[in-house]
């Protein structure tokens, strides 16, 4: 015959205290992951005056995960003549020229630079069409949009310059030319699918 030994009302209590004191631990193991980076996308897009684009927030956290957080970030725009951002990340283009966005979330931020181009372009004509200069030297483009309505807009900002040859001479995005060694180099701007005229550079 087995005995039943009634159990002692101590040993009740010390085994609910050990739950009790367990519990915060185990929530230790369910934090919320940490926000480590925010991804901005589109990557450096573009869009025309008068125009909306949306943008997206992503962030990514310190468990490898990512996820949208478009509509929980604050956005920015550093230059708010060029373009505006709204809370929910839509970029509305002012005028031509370029400007960064930013989505910002307590210390952790992300950001892509932004086009924006002129609406309804119909040609590009750059200035000048033919120079020469030293190497070490610099030379100064301009770029005119004309409008369908025959408007013409000062784009030398919100243009992409390129030069055919980069070893002569480079040419920054605001039109700014670098005589690199003795050569010549065709410069062009584009906007979209248009593209200007082709200056002459020569470097001696």
């Amino acid at each position: 015959m087995h005995k039943h030994f009634p159990e002692k009302p101590h040993a009740r209590l010390l085994l609910l205290l050990a739950i009790t004191i367990g519990l915060p631990a185990c929530r230790g193991f369910f934090v919320d992951p940490t926000l480590k980076a925010i991804t901005v996308t589109p990557q450096t897009p573009s869009v025309s005056t008068g125009n909306n684009l949306q943008m997206t927030a992503t962030g990514t956290y310190d468990d490898g995960s990512t996820k949208k957080i478009t509509g929980s970030v604050s956005w920015s725009s550093s230059n708010a003549a060029v373009f505006t951002v709204s809370s929910a990340g839509l970029i509305k283009g002012n005028e031509p020229g370029r400007a960064t966005v930013t989505a910002t979330s307590a210390t952790i931020s992300g950001s892509t630079s932004v086009t924006v181009t002129v609406a309804n372009l119909v040609s590009i004509e750059i200035t000048p069409t033919n120079s020469s200069i030293n190497s070490g030297e610099t030379q100064q483009y301009k770029a005119v949009g004309t409008l369908d309505d025959g408007t013409q807009v000062d784009i030398t900002d919100s243009v992409n310059w390129s030069s055919s040859n980069t070893s002569v001479a480079t040419i920054s995005s605001t039109g700014l030319a670098t005589a690199v060694a003795r050569g010549t180099s065709y410069i062009v701007a584009t906007s979209g699918s248009m593209t200007s005229n082709t200056a002459v550079l020569r470097v001696n």
